[in-house]
């Protein structure tokens, strides 16, 4: 594309235009600028409201996806590729799943994580070789990220995965974008024009963000990565998560500190089986066989004990 062809293309942009209501914001004082910052990300959960159908969507195919054996993979450039990253790697310390079930693509790699390489998002064929990398497949849902919706390393990825028949779907923050065009799925929060005219790691980035967040979320608790609303797959890997698995014992049962500690080790800190264990007084064994029976649901395995 000619720099005249984008910059006409960067024009018909939402998340392009001129904000009205920061024309002055170089003539502010501190507070003045973070409070006006302030008012337009308030915006942003509002725009994410109007889309949650979308969102409940994709939430589905990425269950649906986990429990056949395939994966999420984010995928993008800039801002929008680490948002995914981040994302990826808050998966196994939360949900205590493997680094390989939410994959994190950025364009560039991992050296553009901490140091940006924009140019690498103009490639269409990168985003194939990325995929191809990972041995990507039709069982897999690939969620490719854009503010602008245009960036080809995402339009690339995208066409690749719907020729071989996955689950294609696109996080943009401008309406009728061109990724939006290539996926199954199109979830476009229209967050409005950025504080900073073109700087969408502000608005955008929270937008795509709490998106992200909705779906691992709410795809994790389809599986029964909760009981309640607590964290039970949680993996005791250091004190603070030792402290927070006995913590989340304690608020399941009501138990102690002293009967929390002792059956955690018992079960090697398995956080499920020592609940299961405590409300019902089943054995180990017999509480890993109802978890397993249960597919791994902590409140089937508990309602289950509690009707007999």
């Amino acid at each position: 594309m000619t720099n005249d062809a984008l910059i006409a293309a960067l024009a018909h942009l939402v998340s392009e235009g001129r904000n009205p209501e920061t024309m002055d914001i170089d003539l502010l004082s501190s507070l003045d600028i973070v409070t006006r910052l302030n008012q337009q990300d308030k915006l942003v959960p509002l725009a994410v409201e109007k889309v949650l159908p979308e969102i409940a969507q994709v939430v589905e195919k990425v269950a649906d996806a986990f429990k056949n054996g395939g994966r999420l993979v984010y995928m993008g450039a800039g801002t929008s590729g680490r948002l995914g990253v981040l994302d990826a790697s808050e998966c196994p310390p939360t949900f205590g799943v493997s680094d390989k079930m939410v994959v994190g693509l950025i364009a560039g790699g991992p050296e553009a994580i901490l140091k940006a390489k924009e140019g690498a998002e103009d490639s269409f064929e990168l985003g194939v070789e990325d995929l191809k990398s990972i041995d990507f497949n039709a069982k897999d849902v690939v969620v490719g990220i854009a503010a602008s919706g245009r960036t080809p390393y995402v339009i690339g990825a995208l066409r690749y995965a719907n020729q071989i028949g996955a689950t294609t779907v696109a996080l943009s923050c401008n309406p009728d974008s061109a990724i939006a065009e290539e996926a199954h799925i199109a979830i476009s929060p229209v967050v409005g024009p950025e504080a900073l005219t073109g700087s969408t790691r502000l608005k955008s980035g929270t937008a795509q963000k709490l998106v992200l967040n909705m779906i691992t979320t709410a795809s994790m608790i389809r599986l029964g990565k909760s009981y309640q609303n607590l964290m039970v797959d949680v993996k005791a890997t250091n004190k603070k998560l030792i402290a927070r698995a006995a913590r989340i014992v304690m608020q399941a049962t009501d138990c102690d500190l002293p009967i929390a500690t002792q059956v955690l080790e018992q079960t090697d800190y398995d956080v499920k089986l020592t609940i299961l264990m405590i409300l019902t007084g089943m054995n180990l064994e017999t509480a890993k066989l109802q978890l397993m029976e249960k597919e791994g649901f902590l409140r089937r395995a508990v309602e289950s004990h509690r009707s007999n």
